[in-house]
């Protein structure tokens, strides 16, 4: 099971983290490629609503433990790579992630009894709450080399970014919930499933500067996007080592998302230290 994991844990960073790595100066009358294999152990924060409530019933608002979904990790799935062409490039990643009976809380209830939802707290209530997390994460970027020297390079970046996530929770409480007036309840214990897809554009930038003379480099990558009801960015920073099949790369990075409205992600954020191995061919 701890040898799955590890496994399962290198998938997710080879997927999350590619990203970042910046090209070094290419031929311009040549494709040239780059592949990285990336360990990546991020903590992860998550607000789930499963709104909106229906009339004279309720739903759940539901937090997620930071602390315990790599425990709880059961499958991951990765392929990421990049493409360039003197100042040019194209790259993309895919990521498949499973999580099963996570730590998880409702915090507050939000019921409908007629003119629009009133939320409860359920502050103390909880006896045992876990939820599931099944997602695809696809991005697609284009960019340009507007910096391209032996001693730094900046890529600027546009693309589109793909989230397909669904989520189960089994919620167990010590009473049942009373709605307002006591007209409507919600149940002790339960479970409720929520997917959503989430499109959105994106913008930024990546490169690395190297450190004196020698092989080592400061690497750093961000963006920025969002859509019709999403909101989405990430950012990352490290240090590296060149070789001449490649790099090293040791660096943290942050990803988060939000969606407005009676959607499924009030927030949801992973953030860690990563290494990896870039190879360039």
């Amino acid at each position: 099971m701890k040898t799955r994991r590890a496994i399962a844990a290198t998938s997710v960073g080879l997927a999350l983290l590619a990203p970042m790595t910046a090209a070094a100066q290419a031929p311009s009358d040549r494709w040239t490629f780059s592949l990285m294999p990336y360990l990546w152990l991020p903590s992860v924060d998550g607000t789930l609503n499963y709104g909106p409530p229906p009339s004279g019933g309720g739903t759940a608002n539901v937090t997620v433990d930071a602390d315990t979904l790599l425990d709880n990790l059961d499958m991951a799935f990765m392929i990421t790579g990049e493409a360039r062409k003197g100042r040019w490039l194209i790259g993309t990643d895919l990521i498949y992630l499973d999580f099963s009976k996570a730590d998880s809380a409702v915090r507050s209830v939000d019921f409908n009894p007629g003119p629009g939802p009133i939320n409860v707290s359920t502050t103390g209530l909880n006896a045992g709450t876990n939820s599931d997390l099944t997602g695809w994460l696809w991005t697609l970027v284009g960019g340009y080399a507007a910096l391209q020297g032996p001693k730094a390079t900046l890529d600027v970046i546009g693309g589109l970014r793909f989230l397909s996530l669904k989520t189960t929770t089994d919620w167990q409480l010590t009473a049942a919930v009373t709605g307002p007036a006591g007209t409507t309840t919600f149940a002790r214990t339960g479970s409720v499933e929520k997917s959503e897809d989430i499109w959105t554009g994106i913008v930024g930038a990546k490169g690395r500067a190297k450190l004196g003379d020698g092989p080592w480099f400061v690497n750093y990558y961000a963006d920025i996007g969002g859509g019709s009801d999403a909101f989405t960015w990430q950012g990352a920073a490290g240090v590296g080592y060149a070789f001449k099949w490649g790099e090293i790369v040791f660096d943290y990075r942050y990803l988060y998302y939000s969606q407005s409205g009676e959607k499924l992600i009030d927030d949801l954020s992973f953030g860690g230290f990563g290494l990896g191995a870039n190879f360039r061919f």
